[in-house]
């Protein structure tokens, strides 16, 4: 019974126009970004536990002000106008965490997700919605956390998956291919590119997709080829 009083109290406060109600916002939307925040942290991400505590808290801030707007000054326009400025604008944030790498792998579209997320939770602080705050805090770490193995194990798993392969001459690629072949690998694409000396021969991202074989004995069969000289599942 404590529980629920001090659950409709919280509710209560946080939702009214005080002093009070405004800090539980704030702090609130500051405990938000820093559980998202320490989980990008912890997977060394470029957006860490100070870049989702700050756009979070600013968030939240823009919605306590569109509300103090309205409230204390007449023909102030829609009261959430300034959040929807926050939701379209942070995208120049999750922009500059996404990369694509050398071997055309794109990085960071989760923790620029998480920013958006981290976003839009703050505004929902910065007018009060406790509630939705919370739910919404669970279900994305419940999504980081368990989900996020998840997606590991399906990856994992796959038939269908990339490659990176560094060959030693120009005659290796010629000679994965029919291999490829002659035991029915589907290739379903190639990028071809070349070595970073002359020395070097060519460099390749291969999409495969297997049938019956396992995926591991399949790339440990590769790893043993003497014309690859790098090989990995990207």
């Amino acid at each position: 019974m404590f529980i629920l009083d001090a659950w409709n109290w919280l509710v209560e406060t946080t939702a009214s126009w005080s002093a009070l109600g405004i800090l539980i916002r704030l702090l609130l939307a500051l405990s938000v970004g820093l559980v998202i925040g320490i989980d990008r942290e912890m997977k060394r991400r470029v957006a860490g536990i100070k870049t989702h505590i700050l756009v979070c808290l600013g968030a939240a801030l823009v919605m306590v002000t569109s509300q103090y707007m309205m409230m204390n000054f007449e023909n102030s326009g829609d009261p959430a106008r300034l959040g929807a400025q926050v939701i379209s604008g942070v995208g120049f944030l999750g922009v500059g965490t996404i990369i694509v790498t050398g071997r055309n792998q794109v990085r960071g579209l989760t923790t620029a997700a998480s920013i958006w997320v981290c976003a839009c939770m703050g505004l929902a602080a910065g007018i009060g919605f406790i509630e939705g705050v919370l739910v919404t805090l669970l279900l994305l770490v419940f999504t980081l956390k368990v989900l996020g193995k998840l997606d590991v194990i399906v990856h994992r798993r796959s038939k269908t998956f990339d490659l990176y392969i560094e060959f030693k001459n120009n005659k290796g690629l010629t000679q994965f291919v029919d291999k490829m072949k002659a035991n029915d690998v589907k290739l379903s694409m190639m990028q071809i590119g070349k070595g970073e000396t002359e020395e070097d021969g060519p460099n390749a991202i291969v999409g495969v997709k297997l049938h019956e074989r396992e995926r591991e004995k399949f790339v440990d069969s590769l790893r043993r080829e003497k014309y690859i000289k790098l090989i990995e599942q990207l």
